[in-house]
């Protein structure tokens, strides 16, 4: 029995099929179905039942997959309490956020490769479906996303585990020269007459969307990842914008001393979280436990 055996069961497992294993561990479907062939007849156990359509493990490989997959954490954790001992921390941070809270990460990112200058450190903005796709395709090891109930629901099911880093809520941001800059709430009612200039975010499309189906419609004037844009409009009294209370706060690129933001005046809006997401079925390695471990530090002393 080799290492790499218990690894191709436990991503035949996951993946349900051998094409699909050997694409993830990038090796050849040979290679798996081999290494399968040998460790069922070293075991003297049937661990799938192959067809065309896929592998679906049997009642006896269900049990030995799980030992597998307990085997395999087990294995990595005495790898990194080795390097725990000689403060050698070292391997691969996968990592990808939503556009927006990018620059919440940058101080937390360059602190760890600080103290951890031999982990290669990968980050990348995505929206938010791709980076749970490729969570559970192996491809990230944690993904910074906003956590709402519709997304909970949805993900039931799929192996992801999520964990909320900071409490947000929706606010609205206009110009300090508006005649709203003097107010510290503003209705729906009011709102609405307004045009919006909108980050491009899942999130934010979502919620203006319930907004104007429950409030009336809206003119949005723009939607983009340009925050220079966004900003300039609302400097010049063209529109305002909406977004998590986060997005204008500490380092994030809309932060700016000529926009004052307002309370939204909403009877009860569903809590929503900034957080992170890994997933369940691989073992949470010390790298990425120790980063998060960082950027939650980093936030509350940005509170």
């Amino acid at each position: 029995m080799h290492f790499e055996q218990l690894e191709y069961i436990v991503e035949i497992a996951k993946a349900g099929s051998l094409t699909k294993a050997a694409q993830n561990k990038h090796v050849t479907l040979s290679a798996i179905s081999q290494s399968l062939s040998s460790l069922e007849s070293e075991l003297g156990v049937t661990l799938f039942t192959r067809s065309r359509i896929g592998a679906v493990p049997t009642p006896e490989g269900r049990i030995i997959i799980k030992k597998a997959f307990e085997a395999l954490g087990k294995i990595q954790e005495i790898w990194e309490e080795a390097q725990n001992y000689t403060n050698t921390l070292s391997g691969d941070l996968r990592l990808a956020t939503i556009p927006g809270p990018l620059s919440l990460l940058v101080n937390a990112v360059s602190s760890f490769k600080k103290d951890y200058p031999l982990i290669r450190t990968e980050l990348a903005e995505k929206g938010t479906q791709e980076i749970l796709e490729d969570i559970l395709q192996d491809k990230l090891d944690i993904g910074l996303i906003i956590i709402h109930k519709h997304l909970l629901k949805k993900s039931e099911g799929l192996g992801l585990v999520f964990e909320p880093l900071v409490e947000g809520k929706m606010v609205v941001g206009v110009g300090k020269n508006s005649a709203l800059a003097y107010q510290t709430s503003i209705t729906p009612d009011e709102l609405r007459h307004y045009p919006f200039v909108l980050y491009n975010d899942a999130y934010v499309r979502s919620f203006v969307d319930d907004f104007a189906e429950n409030y009336g419609p809206v003119e949005i004037l723009f939607t983009s990842n340009n925050t220079d844009a966004i900003l300039g409009a609302i400097r010049q009294n063209l529109a305002v914008t909406i977004g998590l209370d986060y997005s204008f706060m500490h380092e994030h690129p809309l932060r700016d001393a000529e926009l004052i933001t307002l309370d939204l005046d909403i009877p009860y809006q569903q809590p929503v979280y900034l957080g992170w997401v890994r997933s369940a079925e691989r073992h949470f390695s010390r790298i990425s436990m120790s980063f998060i471990n960082r950027l939650q530090h980093d936030l509350k002393t940005k509170k």
